[in-house]
């Protein structure tokens, strides 16, 4: 639980210092993510796949904001984030139901994004666990 909190801490001040600002309302997803590689793959190429095609793509579909961190100090030095923000909770909630996993409309956008996520597999696997938060 640290970990997230300082996770989320260093993403808020981070976003704010470059100038992308969060608004009170804005819905954050914080995934503090672990990746198996597959044989031969690097990390490198992993995450050049998961920034350069993944991401857009989400961000396409599922109209949210999507970005890759990684741990640089502290309790979670080389810990990576994945961070989803949408506009409002009813932005999140158009795809997902309240309590965690997809929606009708979810299930449909998440089988659009099936052949990227199926060429992402290959390069290895990715489990995340999750906490959502709202701006305020």
């Amino acid at each position: 639980m640290k970990k997230l909190i300082l996770i989320t801490a260093l993403i808020v001040l981070a976003g704010t210092i470059y100038g992308q600002n969060l608004k009170i309302g804005n819905f954050v997803g914080f995934h503090v993510i672990t990746i198996t590689l597959s044989p031969n793959i690097t990390m490198d190429q992993y995450l050049d796949f998961f920034k350069n095609k993944v991401l857009p793509e989400e961000e396409r579909l599922f109209e949210c904001k999507s970005y890759v961190a990684k741990g640089i100090r502290g309790e979670c030095n080389n810990c990576l984030s994945y961070i989803v923000v949408w506009e409002s909770e009813a932005g999140r909630d158009k795809f997902f139901l309240p309590e965690g996993g997809f929606n009708e409309v979810g299930e449909a956008t998440y089988a659009k994004m099936k052949p990227v996520l199926d060429e992402l597999a290959k390069l290895g696997e990715l489990t995340s666990k999750y906490t959502d938060w709202v701006i305020q």
